[in-house]
């Protein structure tokens, strides 16, 4: 395990973090408290979560894993790990609201989610508190080849947000912010006003990143460079499909697509297949899996800062892990690149 550099901070986060948006869901709490006790034993200092999660989300599920972690949180120090959440941009999702109205990033909003998170994590305060995706109007997962402008006059101000999530800051209640799903526009505007003196300086830029979906290279690398705020890299392995369990159109039982068909639909296109089947063919040629083809080449990009591994069984929780000690040389760069040129980002 590695351990790198949470953006200006003092914080050492480890290069593997936990992703748990099956707890409560796909895994029970025995198996999640598994999941979270094997990670620790192997350096895993970072855990990931939010108040949206399980997912698929809905009444019954949104809040489950912060509950389950906080449980498992009673047998650790809490000096020992750190707890990354989110409060919900803007959205239709009202059921995660007393109110029953749609979620915004404004005070009462965030006042609502943050005091929540707290309450199921059972902790005194959160090390970085996301904002898990943008209170304006842009065209994010399946629409997000490209930016369409769209007027948005009601869209909270992004310095608004800032101040109150500094009014949590220096109540201690967080440690410290960052952004999620967010544009190069969007976190240099953040980098502006905190750089002004209007709220906390974000930390970390929570996007997908993989081998088939490399549209962080374009515009915020250069940000992450220059203004030293790397990426925490969600779905590294493309929702599964860069296991290849899913090559030829196989479907395993008790797979997320097999149980939740609509969710991984950004992953499933046949220019996906073709690069998938590209990656495969070059990690059987190295004599390694493609999970630890795509799981090294993630860590091994220069503005990384973590990478979020998820697992439904023990198995794949190992593999994961297990896959960031294989070595990365020239020729597997080149390799890589060559693929990527044939096949752009397919899956954005």
């Amino acid at each position: 395990m590695q351990y790198r550099t949470l953006g200006k901070t003092e914080l050492k986060v480890s290069n593997v973090s936990l992703g748990t948006m099956t707890f409560g869901r796909q895994n029970s709490e025995p198996e999640s408290h598994e999941q979270l006790d094997y990670a620790f034993s192997r350096g895993v200092n970072f855990i990931d979560t939010a108040e949206l999660y399980a997912v698929p989300s809905g009444p019954e599920f949104a809040g489950e894993t912060e509950k389950i972690i906080g449980n498992w949180l009673k047998t650790k120090s809490r000096d020992d790990v750190m707890i990354a959440s989110k409060v919900a941009g803007r959205s239709n999702m009202d059921f995660l609201r007393e109110s029953h109205s749609e979620t915004r990033l404004n005070k009462e909003q965030i006042t609502a989610a943050l005091e929540g998170s707290l309450k199921r994590l059972d902790t005194d305060y959160i090390d970085v508190y996301y904002l898990h995706w943008p209170d304006r109007k842009i065209g994010l997962f399946a629409d997000s080849f490209g930016y369409e402008h769209q007027e948005d006059p009601g869209a909270i101000p992004i310095e608004e947000t800032l101040s109150i999530l500094d009014g949590f800051q220096k109540a201690g209640k967080i440690r410290h912010i960052a952004v999620s799903n967010e544009t190069p526009w969007g976190v240099m505007k953040y980098l502006e006003h905190s750089n002004n003196g209007v709220g906390p300086r974000p930390t970390i830029i929570q996007n997908a990143y993989s081998l088939i979906n490399r549209l962080f290279e374009h515009g915020l690398a250069e940000i992450a460079a220059r203004e030293d705020i790397g990426l925490a890299a969600y779905s590294p392995l493309g929702g599964g499909s860069l296991t290849g369990k899913y090559i030829n159109c196989a479907l395993p039982k008790g797979s997320r697509r097999e149980r939740f068909p609509g969710f991984t639909t950004r992953y499933q296109s046949n220019h996906t297949a073709e690069a998938i089947l590209k990656y495969e063919k070059l990690a059987r040629e190295r004599g390694i899996s493609l999970t630890q083809l795509a799981q090294k080449f993630v860590d091994t990009r220069p503005f990384m800062t973590t990478n979020i591994i998820g697992a439904t069984t023990m198995d794949q929780l190992k593999e994961n892990i297990d896959a960031f000690e294989i070595e990365w040389d020239d020729e597997l760069e080149a390799a890589v690149n060559k693929i990527h040129r044939e096949n752009p980002s397919p899956a954005p």
